[in-house]
């Protein structure tokens, strides 16, 4: 059974820098494409980053500059490392896994999903 478990959110000041972590099992990081969404309210699920089964990463011009998506095939582990965060960064983020490939950009696209971390950044 395929499961994602997110954690690492928590509440910063703007400029601060936060690292969510996603663990995975059932499935392994080395062969799907994964992905970081962050949905806040009254605001539709947007993409933040993605990587490929063979590391290949793409941002949103949002966030390109300041977040990193990067994965660990040993621990099975995804991971956002935000950096200069902004009051507009607030909201819940999630992971996300799909085998098919590349990486889609649509969250619609994504089989599966983790329970989403809150992200709150204060002015």
């Amino acid at each position: 059974q395929v499961q994602l478990v997110e954690s690492g959110g928590g509440s910063v000041q703007a400029g601060g820098s936060l690292r969510l972590s996603c663990a995975a099992f059932g499935y392994s990081v080395s062969l799907y494409s994964l992905g970081w969404f962050r949905q806040a309210p009254g605001k539709e699920r947007e993409g933040v980053g993605r990587i490929s089964s063979g590391g290949i990463t793409r941002y949103p011009d949002s966030v390109k500059g300041r977040f990193t998506i990067s994965k660990d095939n040993d621990k099975n582990t995804l991971y956002l490392q935000m950096n200069s965060l902004k009051p507009e960064d607030t909201a819940i983020y999630y992971c996300a896994a799909d085998p098919r490939r590349p990486a889609p950009a649509d969250p619609v696209m994504y089989k599966y999903w983790g329970q989403g971390t809150q992200v709150t950044v204060s002015s």
